[in-house]
């Protein structure tokens, strides 16, 4: 259950081979001096020293070569070597939270340092074959305690008491993915995006060195440190993860430019869509759906609520969002049905959605989503960040924070109704419903559920649906009640000339009061 995917790994290869001013980097950047007689504990601000002082030494991204026997290690090799679970690293036996490594080998080929911190001082762990079960793995060599590790995943009673589920792993580059209770792994976050459009090529920035503070016995909350380089920024990165029904995690950064770096991506998320209701190009396989997410909920800064579903393109598509000062955005799992997804394995319908919501204001940017075309559902083809209007230019500084919350439902979020389906209808389509499109058009089906929709199903005559495109016509809306879902089904014909592409937006209004997120779809007739 709590093993990364093979997925995970191969998305791994890639990454092995805001404003302006978003906050004074100045203000945190100043070490802690020891009082007369004892040391200064180590903390954020130490980290943050280290990233300034990284920045500006040139940039050395080589990987020493590993021994024989673990550079060729193939992925069922490397699964097989196993951390020892009776190996207590982060506090006392008992406590709630327990630390464990992951062997560098296969694609884990960078090695990261993993302090533990006591009492404010840091303890490097040193590698030790005796920490490791090495199952039907042979690896002959002696292998030196400065080889290192692959990175490390925290374990802690989440789901039962007395069971250690894992919670959070960071593993490859600077990925890293948690859970709240009863999630299962599906999307990853990242510390930062360097050129993720397509028709850049893309920097893989990947974390250093790792500080994990002890917590108590019975402390619920753990703080980790992380040191970021690349080639074009370094950065500082302090995660407080609370786990619990909704995993939190508050992260602060600062982040170093070594060059300009117009193309940043903050809080960068990683996901998975191959099919889905709006999308079914691929139909040979008898689960209905297949993805990680099927959504980009943002909350802007005026204080629209816009979901876009997530497709599988045929060609890289990037879309961006104008705000300023988001409020939140994050890539969501909305569909929890078993019955549309029917894998009994995989257990789509328990991916966690991931939402960041920035501790203070983020100026002006854009939420960018980049859709990746596959032919599977192996490969991470989704991403969404936000980028800064100006990036970041050398020398200078960006400092800045975020939440990010690991859920399973977001009703919560959203105070009105939300899209719960996308459908798109085709001319001829059986079962369309009547009158069908009108040739040349296409026709799209919106569910909408929730807020106060229940309320006006009784008489649908006060409701409206508010519907449109940046390019070609809108030729006809309707609206029916759906009481499967307590709420409203919308129907949008839309009428494209062949090769335009066109930006679609619909809504449902009651007089002037919003009923409904705004549902938002790139159409390319």
């Amino acid at each position: 259950m709590h093993d990364l995917s093979r997925r995970a790994l191969l998305g791994s290869l890639v990454a092995a081979s805001g404003a302006r001013v978003i906050a004074p980097a100045s203000a945190q950047t100043d070490v802690p001096q020891a009082s007369a007689g004892a040391p200064a504990p180590f903390g954020f601000p130490n980290v943050v020293k280290r990233a300034r002082d990284l920045a500006a030494a040139p940039f050395d991204g080589s990987i020493p070569p590993l021994p024989d026997g673990l550079a060729n290690l193939d992925f069922d090799a490397w699964r097989d070597i196993r951390f020892k679970s009776d190996k207590p690293l982060l506090g006392q036996d008992g406590a709630n939270f327990r630390l464990e490594l992951f062997h560098l080998g296969h694609l884990y080929k960078r090695p990261v340092v993993v302090n533990v911190l006591r009492d404010g001082i840091p303890a490097p762990i040193p590698y030790a074959a005796n920490l490791f079960d090495y199952g039907r793995t042979k690896v002959d060599n002696i292998l030196p305690i400065n080889l290192g590790f692959a990175g490390f995943r925290l374990r802690f009673p989440i789901n039962a008491p007395h069971v250690w589920d894992e919670v959070i792993a960071f593993l490859g580059a600077s990925y890293f993915r948690f859970l709240g209770r009863g999630q299962r792994y599906g999307l990853s976050a990242r510390a930062l995006a360097i050129n993720a459009n397509p028709s850049l090529k893309e920097e893989f920035p990947f974390f250093r060195e790792f500080w994990i503070e002890t917590p108590d016995a019975v402390a619920e909350h753990v703080v980790i440190y992380a040191l970021l380089d690349s080639e074009s920024a370094t950065g500082a990165f302090r995660f407080g993860l609370t786990p619990g029904q909704e995993s939190v995690i508050e992260a602060n950064v600062s982040l170093f430019a070594r060059k300009a770096t117009p193309a940043l991506g903050l809080a960068p998320l990683t996901s998975m869509y191959f099919v889905g209701k709006a999308d079914r190009r691929f139909n040979d396989d008898f689960r209905g759906e297949l993805h990680d997410s099927d959504g980009l909920l943002m909350h802007t800064g005026a204080g629209e609520w816009i979901w876009r579903p997530l497709r599988n393109p045929a060609e890289p598509s990037v879309s961006a969002f104008l705000d300023a000062n988001p409020r939140g955005f994050g890539l969501l799992q909305r569909d929890r049905n078993f019955s549309d997804y029917e894998d009994l394995d995989l257990a789509y319908e328990l991916r966690p959605s991931y939402w960041i919501e920035p501790h203070e204001g983020w100026g002006a940017g854009n939420v960018e989503l980049v859709e990746l075309p596959t032919s599977d559902e192996s490969n991470d083809n989704i991403v969404a960040f936000w980028a800064p209007k100006d990036g970041l230019d050398a020398g200078k500084s960006l400092a800045y924070g975020y939440r990010i919350t690991s859920l399973a439902m977001d009703q919560s979020l959203t105070p009105g109704g939300r899209t719960v389906g996308t459908f798109r209808v085709a001319p001829r389509a059986l079962g369309a419903p009547d009158p069908p499109p009108p040739p040349g058009a296409t026709r799209f089906l919106i569910d909408f559920s929730g807020g106060d929709l229940s309320y006006y199903m009784s008489d649908p005559s006060m409701v409206e649906t508010i519907a449109t495109a940046s390019a070609g016509r809108i030729l006809r809306t309707f609206l029916t009640p759906n009481t499967h879902i307590r709420g409203f089904r919308a129907g949008v014909d839309v009428a494209v000339d062949p090769g335009q592409s066109a930006d679609l937006r619909v809504f449902l209004r009651a007089g002037a009061k919003a009923l409904t997120e705004t549902w938002t779809f790139p159409w390319l007739a």
